[in-house]
C-alpha cells in the first residue's frame, strides 16, 4: 500500500466511514474527540484507518479543524 498525498489524505477523512464499534458507519472527520483520544492512549488500528485516524487526531489536537471546512461541501452526502 502505498503513502496517500496529503490532498488524498484530506478527501479519506471526509469520505471513509469507521467501519466498527460505537461510531460505526460515522465519517472519520466527525468523529468525537474523546473517541480520537482513547484510540490515542490505547493504540490506533494498523494499515490506512490507523493512519487517519491519527491525522484526525492531529488535526483536533492542534485546532486545525479549519483546514477541513472547504472540502465539508465538495464531499457533503459521502
Amino acid at each position: 500500500m502505498g503513502q496517500l498525498t496529503p490532498e488524498e489524505t484530506m478527501q479519506a477523512l471526509m469520505t471513509t466511514r469507521m467501519p466498527f464499534g460505537k461510531y460505526k458507519d460515522s465519517l472519520i472527520c466527525n468523529l468525537p474527540e474523546a473517541y480520537l483520544v482513547w484510540f490515542h492512549q490505547n493504540g490506533f488500528p494498523k494499515g490506512k484507518l490507523g493512519m487517519l485516524l491519527a491525522t484526525m487526531y492531529e488535526i483536533r489536537l492542534n485546532g486545525l479543524e479549519y483546514l477541513l471546512a472547504p472540502l465539508r461541501n465538495k464531499f457533503k452526502g459521502h
